[in-house]
């Protein structure tokens, strides 16, 4: 009878056996699947949001075909950590993406931002005038472009736009958007930001009036009042209380006395320790509500959801007058006396704030 081979002997061999096997495997593996998924150079454009995590966004190139496995693009990811590459975040943006890029290459593409398009963001609350100081900063266009664009209200622009509205102050809709070099231009921008406010803002809008209605108000009406409502709001529990106390004093023909209309209208920025002065305030203009009753002609700047929401759905109040603390809060008075002692408080207050 033939030696039976000892157990450790056979496992002693097989294991190096194994462990070679498995190397060259993985080494096939990864040079398939860091290849390019093909050799055409297929351009392919995809979009990387905000706040993706990373196994997404793998998943995503792969099931587009820019690259060959997810898992593959994970594990490059951590071997440049490990090699102690100074950041390996894939950047967010809109890319076109060529099927003869190796891995490498679309991982490079991605950490280096070459985005396809350039991306910018309006925050709630900006004037056009905002706007267009930040498109010629970023070197679109000249700012005095955007301006005139503004201004041309042509019927085909969009036929749900009011008619007597100044300009598209308050349509324009604050968000982040992304857009082809070659196309930034004014118009073209301005069309992005009047599809965002169709599809958010007068959806909302119709669907609220449609229905019973809390109040009853027109299109150019709600823009107006809800980017005053967006200018006082500082602090969010307190916007549709804000919207409230200027419905009241709407529907009783007060005045609505806004700090931000007047300094809209001559372009004025206040501070605690330099508020508007009773000669500004008394300055005429259209947009100044301390002089006129009723709404300003138009919007005064542009309006997130929450104001526009605000407005169609204020809060039920007695209060009449309201005056801002230096931390964005309000106080809030149902008397005109209330209302000035209130000042009174705050302006005692404004030597020890500027000390």
């Amino acid at each position: 009878m033939p030696k039976k081979i000892p157990n450790w002997l056979f496992y002693g061999a097989a294991l190096p056996i194994t462990i070679a096997a498995a190397t060259v495997a993985s080494s096939y593996w990864w040079i398939w699947a860091s290849a390019a998924p093909s050799s055409l150079g297929t351009k392919i454009r995809l979009t990387i949001d905000d706040g993706m995590p990373t196994q997404a966004i793998a998943q995503e190139l792969e099931s587009a075909g820019v690259i060959r496995s997810s898992l593959a693009l994970r594990l490059w990811l951590q071997w440049l950590s490990i090699r102690g590459e100074q950041s390996v975040v894939l950047r967010s943006g809109t890319y076109d993406f060529a099927t003869n890029q190796s891995l490498s290459e679309v991982v490079a593409q991605i950490r280096t931002a070459k985005s396809t398009e350039v991306r910018f963001t309006i925050p709630e609350g900006w004037s056009i005038a905002q706007m267009a100081e930040l498109f010629e900063k970023e070197k679109f266009f000249t700012a005095a472009e955007f301006v005139a664009a503004t201004q041309r209200l042509s019927p085909k622009r969009r036929d749900w736009l009011p008619n007597n509205i100044p300009s598209l102050e308050g349509f324009l809709f604050p968000d982040t958007y992304q857009i082809l070099p070659s196309e930034a231009t004014p118009d073209r921008i301005i069309d992005l930001m009047l599809d965002r406010f169709e599809q958010v803002a007068l959806k909302l809008y119709r669907e609220d009036q449609a229905s019973k209605p809390k109040v009853k108000i027109s299109l150019a009406d709600w823009v107006t009042l809800a980017s005053i409502v967006e200018k006082e709001a500082v602090i969010e529990s307190e916007r549709s209380l804000i919207a409230g106390v200027f419905w009241n004093r709407l529907r009783r023909n007060m005045r609505l006395e806004s700090d931000p209309t007047v300094e809209y209208a001559f372009n004025i920025k206040q501070t605690p320790e330099s508020p508007l002065t009773l000669e500004q305030v008394r300055m005429p203009s259209p947009y100044n509500t301390y002089l006129n009753e009723g709404l300003p002609p138009g919007a005064i700047a542009s309006v997130g959801l929450a104001s526009l929401k605000a407005t169609l759905d204020p809060a039920s109040t007695d209060y009449l007058f309201f005056v801002a603390r230096f931390d964005g809060s309000h106080v809030f008075s149902r008397t005109l006396d209330d209302h000035e002692k209130a000042i009174q408080d705050i302006d005692k207050k404004i030597p020890q704030k500027s000390r």
